[in-house]
C-alpha cells in the first residue's frame, strides 16, 4: 500500500543529495505549457467567447454569460446547509483573527538628519482569485484566499470558479455561498488555464454582462495547466505560486498514536491521486503500525479507488526510516513539506527547530485538517520542496512596500562625494553628474 525508504546506520548526505532519496510526486509544470499556450493566446484575442469555448470543452457545459449574476449567488447563501454555514462563518472569524494581526504600518527612519527613508504599504489594486473545482468542492479556498486579500485592504476582488455541469453551468453553490458570506459579488464561471488568462487579459463586456477587467495579481491552488498559465503568464500579472500536488509530512517517535497519523496521512491522500503522505520516524514499530491502521483506516474509506490508494502507493508517498529525530529534522528539511505535522515527545521543541515547511502543526491535537478549515492560518502553501525559499498566502502576498526618500539639501551634500565616488566606481558618471548638478558642478568636500 505505501513503499518504505530505510535511512538507518549511515550518515545523512547533505543538500540535493538528500532530496533526491526523498518521494516527490513528478509534476512537470514546463511540458503543460505547450498545452496552455495556445489557449491563453486566444483568450487573449477573442476574449469572453474563447472562456466559454474552452468551458464546454474540459467542463462539459455551454455557460450563457461568465459573470455570475446576483440573485444566483445570494439564492446559494439562502439554500446553504445552515450548519455548513455556522462552520464557514467561524473559519472566516479565526482567520481574519490572525490575518489582521499580519497587517504592515508605514515606517519612517531618520537616516541623518534631514534624510528619511519612509517604507509605505500599498495594497494591489486588484486580484483575481481561483478556487478549484472537480474532484472536490472547496469553498475553504475561497476563505483562504478572500481574508487576507480583504484585511490587506485590496479594493477589486474577483473570484473564478470552474462552471459545474449539473448547477446548470454555475460554480458549485457552497463555492458561491462563500462568496456571499465574505461580500465578493464578481464572480466569474471559468476554470483552468483559461481563467487565469481571462484575469491576465480581461474581457470586454456586452450589453447584457460586464466585462471581466484585468487583475494585477492572480493566487488560489489550480491543477497542472493552472499551474502552467500562472507561469507563461508570469510577469504580465503577479502570482502568488505555482502550486502542485498537496503534501503532508509526519515527524513522529514512539510515543505517536499510529491511529492519528495514519488518519492524517489518508486526510491528504484524499485530495488526489498525487497527493503525497510522508511518515519520517526513528521507531519500526510505529511505522509497523501506521501500515496495519492504513490497511484498516483505507478500506472504510471513500475515494478509496480513484485518489486514496493510488496517492498511497505513488512513488511520492513512503514511510521513511531515520537513526534518531536529529536525522529525522535533517530530512523534513530537506523535503520542505506542504504541511509538516510534528507528533514527538517533545513536538514544540522539535517545531521551533524546523526551517523549510509552509505550516507546522505541533502535537497530536493540532491536525492538518484543523488548519485546512479552522485553526485561523492559511491553507495555501508552497508545495514541491518550495518551502525553503517560499511562504504561504498570507496580507503580505497583497502588499507592496514603496520606500519613500525625502531628503535636504545639506543631507544630499552630506553624502554627495560617496555618491559620486561610487557612480564613477561603477563607470557611471551621468548618476555622479545628476548630484554634481544639484552644486554648481562641484561636489561639496566631505564635513
Amino acid at each position: 500500500m505505501i513503499s518504505r525508504i530505510d535511512l538507518r546506520g549511515e550518515a545523512l548526505p547533505e543538500g540535493s543529495a538528500l532530496r533526491d532519496l526523498l518521494p516527490r510526486a513528478e509534476f512537470d509544470v514546463e511540458a503543460a505549457l505547450e498545452t496552455v499556450r495556445p489557449i491563453c493566446e486566444d483568450v487573449r484575442h477573442h476574449g469572453a467567447a474563447a472562456v466559454i469555448e474552452y468551458g464546454e470543452k474540459f467542463d462539459g457545459v455551454r455557460v450563457p454569460g461568465l459573470r455570475v449574476p446576483a440573485e444566483a449567488i445570494a439564492r446559494a447563501l439562502d439554500e446553504l446547509d445552515p450548519a455548513v454555514r455556522a462552520a464557514l462563518e467561524e473559519s472566516i472569524r479565526r482567520a481574519r483573527l490572525v490575518h489582521r494581526d499580519q497587517r504592515r504600518t508605514t515606517h519612517t527612519t531618520q537616516v541623518v538628519p534631514g534624510g528619511t527613508v519612509t517604507e509605505k504599504w500599498i495594497p494591489v489594486d486588484r486580484v483575481g482569485l481561483y478556487v478549484p473545482g472537480g474532484r472536490a468542492v472547496y469553498p475553504s479556498s475561497v476563505v483562504m484566499n478572500v481574508v487576507p486579500a480583504q484585511e490587506a485592504g485590496v479594493a477589486g476582488l474577483a473570484v473564478a470558479s470552474p462552471p459545474q455541469r449539473e448547477f446548470g453551468g454555475l460554480p458549485h453553490p457552497t463555492i458561491l455561498a462563500a462568496c456571499a458570506l465574505l461580500g465578493v459579488d464578481e464572480v466569474y464561471a471559468a476554470g483552468g488555464a483559461q481563467a487565469i488568462a481571462m484575469f491576465a487579459y480581461g474581457t470586454d463586456g456586452t450589453a447584457d454582462e460586464p466585462g471581466c477587467a484585468p487583475v494585477d495579481l492572480v493566487t488560489g491552488p489550480g491543477n497542472i495547466y493552472v499551474a502552467a498559465a500562472k507561469r507563461l503568464l508570469k510577469g504580465r500579472i503577479g502570482i502568488d505560486a505555482e502550486a502542485g500536488p498537496t503534501e503532508i509530512a509526519v515527524l513522529a517517535d514512539a510515543t505517536a498514536d499510529p491511529a492519528h497519523v495514519a488518519a492524517d496521512l489518508i486526510s491528504q491522500a484524499e485530495h488526489d491521486p498525487m497527493a503525497a503522505s510522508v511518515l519520517v520516524t526513528d521507531s519500526e514499530a510505529l511505522a509497523e503500525a501506521v501500515e496495519a491502521e492504513l490497511k484498516t483506516q483505507v478500506a472504510a474509506s471513500k475515494h478509496v479507488d480513484d485518489r486514496i490508494a493510488p496517492a498511497l502507493a505513488g512513488k511520492q508517498s513512503a514511510l521513511v526510516l531515520v537513526t534518531d529525530l536529529e536525522d529525522g529534522l535533517k530530512v523534513v528539511d530537506a523535503y520542505g513539506a506542504e504541511h509538516l505535522e510534528i507528533q514527538t515527545a517533545d513536538a514544540a521543541a522539535l517545531a521551533d527547530r524546523v526551517r523549510n515547511a509552509g505550516a507546522i502543526f505541533v502535537g497530536p491535537w493540532a491536525p492538518v485538517s484543523l488548519g485546512d478549515y479552522c485553526a485561523g492560518s492559511n491553507h495555501v502553501l508552497p508545495t514541491g520542496g518550495c518551502a525553503c525559499h517560499s511562504s504561504g498566502l498570507s496580507v503580505q502576498s497583497f502588499l507592496r512596500g514603496v520606500h519613500i526618500v525625502d531628503y535636504t539639501r545639506d543631507a544630499l551634500a552630506d553624502v554627495a562625494h560617496h555618491v559620486v565616488t561610487l557612480a564613477e566606481a561603477e563607470d557611471l558618471p551621468a548618476h555622479g553628474a545628476a548630484i554634481k548638478a544639484r552644486f554648481g558642478w562641484k561636489v561639496p568636500e566631505n564635513k
